[in-house]
């Protein structure tokens, strides 16, 4: 397959005549937590994110584009594999205490990632910031290094302390590769750095860079901010009142927007400006932390309302996507892989399946790609269950008050039409029953689908059915 896939990459570089003279590399900055007006170019009313607003104005806003999960995992699970993460069964965040359900689930070394495809077409391939895929601790199988990523440089957990680098597991939790590292430095300092450093070493190849942010995840801590976690415990941020939220809202994001700019900065040095394409998009909706999201949107992280999974997008790739362009075609991170896949002329494996659309023509000719579903289903900490279907605009969310963890009863099914009612008020699944009745059926379809090539994971919830 390794010979397959150099040959058509090969051949697509002879082909390629935008303005970049080589295969493009590829740039995808993931924030995290970050609801869909957390920068000012989606509607950010308290301060400007400059850099980040250039990328807008420079190249394509998705104002309809959704995350695959409502929560960390999940989404990065669909990110990595171009798949609905059922497909890999990560469902629910990779929890950080051991005895949970959940804490010992990973990427398997089965799923193909795009960072793999990549690395075996000649891409040099690093992940900077935020893994949450696995604990190494629990397998070998599951490090960034295990799955297409030629260098790591940051951590495996679900978040860390931004000053001692403290996890959620309450272990010191950051790395150079496979090897724990002490690095004083704002964490957000760090990435934005180590990034940097990236495409320093790399600028005369063809490279893919995923830079996943600690930001705007709890612990919420700015630059000069006090240690709240060590390896004996956790002293939470609590908030004096709005103004001390805002600040500590803003003082988490820009330093993001800073190191937007610093990537920027490195590529034109380089001049790498104009055969580079960047991506910048979030993991889910808001948390209470930061007031991060559209108040128009119903529901925030965790929920499968509208805020939970509506997230900025933004692809910028100066010369050949046009500037200032914006699209409310729906889009999701499951995606991502099968576009930058078609922009490198990689070929993915005859027998994969990938549930994700091939964005290029959106993003270069303004084609948008053939509608169709889409779906979710969230697994939450508490092994609450919920599903959620989209399909042109009627929405299906199906809720399971009250049921047994990780069980589907108690099923609560609910209908709205987003043309009309955005803010997901009124359900009219009782006057809709036939609109009901077949969007109930196709989404227990996909979820059995989706559900039945999974590999085997470790753990997981008691009498977890594999169908709704």
């Amino acid at each position: 397959m390794r010979a397959q896939i150099l040959v058509l990459a090969a051949l697509f570089f002879a082909a390629f005549t935008s303005a970049a003279e080589r295969r493009p590399n590829f740039i995808l900055i993931l924030v995290d937590d970050m609801g869909h007006a957390g920068v000012s170019c989606f509607g950010n009313p308290y301060f400007k994110t400059p850099e980040i607003d250039r990328l807008a104005a420079g190249g394509i806003r998705l104002t309809d584009f959704h995350s695959s999960g409502n929560v960390c995992s999940p989404t990065r699970a669909g990110l990595m594999t171009g798949r609905y993460q059922q497909r890999a069964g990560i469902e629910a965040v990779i929890h950080p205490a051991a005895d949970h359900a959940e804490h010992r689930k990973g990427l398997q070394k089965s799923e193909v990632t795009f960072a793999g495809l990549l690395r075996e077409a000649g891409y040099a391939t690093g992940i900077v910031g935020k893994w949450h895929l696995g604990y190494p601790h629990n397998s070998p199988d599951y490090h960034p290094q295990e799955h297409g990523f030629d260098e790591f440089f940051g951590y495996h957990s679900g978040n860390i302390d931004f000053i001692s680098h403290v996890g959620d597991h309450l272990k010191h939790d950051w790395w150079h590769g496979r090897e724990e590292t002490k690095e004083e430095g704002y964490a957000t300092d760090l990435i934005n750095r180590h990034a940097v450093a990236f495409i320093d070493r790399h600028h005369d190849e063809p490279f893919c860079l995923y830079v996943p942010h600690l930001a705007i995840h709890n612990p919420v801590q700015v630059r000069g901010d006090a240690v709240q976690r060590t390896e004996e415990g956790w002293k939470r941020w609590k908030s004096s009142g709005e103004a001390e939220t805002l600040e500590k809202f803003q003082g988490m994001t820009l330093p993001v927007d800073e190191g937007v700019g610093m990537i920027r900065a490195a590529l034109e040095k380089h001049g790498l400006t104009e055969s580079t394409i960047i991506f910048f998009l979030t993991d889910n909706g808001p948390t209470p932390d930061a007031p991060s999201g559209n108040p128009k949107w119903r529901g925030q992280k965790g929920s499968l309302y509208e805020g939970g999974h509506k997230v900025p997008f933004i692809a910028f790739w100066p010369g050949t996507i046009a500037a200032a362009g914006e699209s409310d075609a729906p889009a999701m991170t499951i995606d991502l892989m099968p576009t930058m896949l078609s922009l490198a002329g990689v070929r993915a494996p005859d027998d994969l399946v990938l549930d994700g659309v091939d964005l290029s023509g959106l993003l270069l000719r303004g084609e948008e790609p053939k509608p169709r579903p889409l779906f979710w289903a969230a697994l939450a900490n508490n092994g609450a269950r919920s599903e959620a279907m989209r399909d042109g605009p009627w929405k299906l969310v199906v809720n399971h008050p009250k049921a047994k963890p990780g069980s589907f009863g108690n099923e609560a099914v609910e209908l709205y039409r987003l043309d009309r009612d955005p803010s997901e008020t009124t359900n009219i699944a009782s006057s809709e029953s036939g609109q009901t009745a077949s969007m109930l059926a196709k989404l227990k379809a996909w979820y059995s689908i989706t559900r039945s090539s999974a590999p085997a994971q470790p753990g997981g919830w008691p009498d977890d059915p594999s169908t709704p």
